[in-house]
C-alpha cells in the first residue's frame, strides 16, 4: 500500500507565507523544517542533490506550481514540505509563469519507487484546478492537509 501524499506532509513543514523570492532561497526555506524534524540528515548533501536535479530540468511544472525533488542518502525517510508564495517565484516553469505553490519532495536513495510514485501523485493532485484553488485559500496547515486529503 503506497503512502498517501497527506501522510508524507508534516504540519511543521507547511509554510503558508514563503518569504524568499529566489528559487534557491525558497528551496532552502522549505528544506529547513525537514532538517529540523530529522527527515534531512545532511543539509549540504541534500541541497546539492536538489540543485543538481533543478539544473537538469526545471521542476516548475506550470499552472503556478513547482515540485523540486531529490533522492539522496542525506534523507532518512520520504517526506514533503509545502510552501505558498503570494508574490510568486521564478522556477523557469514550462509555461513561463511564476510558481505560487511549491511542494518539496525529499526521499532516501533506496526508495526509488516510493519517490517516483510520490512525485506522480503530487503532480496529479496539482493538475486539478479545484485543489490548487483550495490550497491558495487555505488559512492553516491543518486546512492544507485537509485539502490534500480531499483531492488525492
Amino acid at each position: 500500500m503506497m503512502t498517501k501524499v497527506s501522510e508524507l506532509l508534516a504540519r511543521d513543514a507547511i509554510l503558508l507565507q514563503i518569504e524568499s523570492r529566489d528559487k534557491i532561497d525558497v528551496i532552502r526555506e522549505l528544506s529547513r523544517p525537514l532538517i529540523e524534524n530529522g527527515t534531512v540528515t545532511d543539509e549540504e548533501t541534500f541541497f546539492e542533490a536538489i540543485l543538481r536535479r533543478e539544473n537538469l530540468e526545471s521542476t516548475g511544472i506550470g499552472l503556478g506550481v513547482a515540485i523540486p525533488h531529490a533522492r539522496t542518502p542525506a534523507v532518512a525517510r520520504t517526506a514533503l514540505a509545502f510552501g505558498r508564495s503570494e508574490a510568486g517565484v521564478d522556477f523557469n516553469s514550462l509555461d513561463g509563469k511564476p510558481a505560487f505553490l511549491v511542494f518539496l519532495i525529499a526521499a532516501p536513495e533506496d526508495r526509488k519507487t516510493e519517490y517516483i510514485m510520490t512525485l506522480a501523485r503530487v503532480s496529479r493532485l496539482m493538475r486539478r484546478d479545484e485543489a490548487r484553488i483550495a490550497l491558495n485559500r487555505a488559512q492553516t496547515p491543518n486546512e492544507v492537509i485537509a485539502v490534500v486529503q480531499q483531492y488525492e
